[in-house]
């Protein structure tokens, strides 16, 4: 029997390097940034780096899986995902079943495995959005045509900021509103969304004491450089640290207690002080790329619904990527998000690699098929 040839355009072959560059990249920085925490506190200075490694396996069985499935017969299921994450969402609150850590309660235990239901729900919104509008785009300057996904958005919105997870709410409603862009609304309506959106982000901080020490954290961090303030603090020496080449891969000090969620929240201000500045604009550069390619396939995708969905992929891995190295230099306040395709999370690897599948799969109905 003749063995079949895997078809590959120069263009998923780019978006599948990027993907696999910084998944690699992301064990070693995940290693090097817990080895000592993790022996510290789990007896194991490989606990993180095995749950990286199983979670990018299952992240690349999820990609390729994604690129065969054609992305438009997913479109009847759009309701479905919608239910299914909003129970996912809802059961990180059942005694039992969800676990809290921090005072959080973000994921569902599952015995060996626990998975994060914001990180699924970000994509769930982008493909939900994505059928609608295209089904709807004749429509789409009706105030009427924008209530679904404004509901699937609020609900989301809703239940993640009460676990609670400000920045993984922000994540989904900056998503929602360039997805409603994209999908064509009127500029009215737009100044209609965007003026509660503005007005609810400082409602919300100060809503939560917490939430406000962290902005009085942002704007002074040595007025409190041992409590709200030290994370932040932490996290610039191991940036300044850096300097332009770094102190070496595997040598950062920062993690050795010093900097909290070294090898998740804060993991590229390791990168930072071990690869320096022109290791930090590698890894950039890197996204950027990747964004590109995401971009130039919605661009020449061959229908509205296709051009929405990847265009939206590509707005979740943007907007969380700049929000996280915001964060992490200090240019917004501090919050908890993860850096895509690096930091340590084996849900969101499975997510947005499974993700970029259904991008990879547009990307193979758009363009030639060149034989490998």
């Amino acid at each position: 029997m003749k063995k079949k040839k895997i078809h590959l355009s120069g263009l998923e072959i780019t978006i599948i390097v990027c993907v696999l560059t910084l998944c690699i990249f992301g064990c070693i920085m995940v290693y090097s940034a817990s080895y000592y925490s993790a022996e510290k506190n789990f007896n194991n200075k490989y606990f993180f780096l095995i749950k990286q490694i199983i979670g990018v396996a299952l992240g690349i069985i999820g990609m390729f899986v994604a690129r065969i499935i054609d992305h438009n017969k997913l479109k009847k299921f759009k309701w479905v995902a919608v239910i299914v994450s909003v129970v996912l969402l809802v059961l990180v609150f059942v005694p039992g079943l969800g676990i809290e850590n921090y005072g959080a309660r973000r994921w569902i235990g599952l015995g060996f495995f626990s998975i994060q239901p914001s990180e699924i729900a970000k994509f769930v919104l982008v493909f939900f959005c994505a059928v609608h509008l295209s089904d709807n785009y004749q429509k789409v300057k009706s105030f009427k045509t924008l209530l679904p996904p404004l509901l699937v958005g609020g609900i989301f919105c809703g239940l993640v900021i009460i676990e609670p997870n400000m920045s993984i709410t922000m994540c989904i409603a900056i998503v929602l509103v360039i997805m409603l862009f994209l999908g064509g609304i009127s500029a009215k309506h737009f100044t209609m969304l965007a003026i509660p959106g503005i007005v609810a982000v400082p409602t919300l901080i100060f809503m939560e004491p917490y939430r406000v020490k962290r902005l009085m954290a942002f704007l002074n961090p040595w007025a409190s450089p041992q409590a709200e303030g030290f994370q932040l603090i932490q996290s610039l020496y191991g940036l300044g640290a850096g300097g332009l080449f770094g102190v070496g891969l595997f040598n950062s000090r920062q993690k050795y207690s010093f900097l909290p969620f070294a090898e998740s929240d804060f993991i590229f201000s390791i990168i930072g002080e071990e690869l320096g500045f022109f290791g930090a604009i590698g890894v950039i550069a890197i996204f950027v790329v990747l964004i590109v390619c995401l971009i130039i396939v919605a661009k020449n995708a061959k229908t509205r619904y296709s051009m929405l969905l990847v265009a939206g992929v590509a707005s979740v891995i943007a907007v969380q990527a700049i929000l996280n190295i915001a964060v992490v230099t200090g240019s917004i306040p501090p919050t908890g998000l993860p850096l895509p395709f690096i930091s340590a999370g084996s849900t969101s690897l499975m997510v947005f690699m499974s993700a970029i599948g259904v991008c990879l799969n547009v990307a193979k109905q758009n363009t030639k098929k060149v034989a490998l």
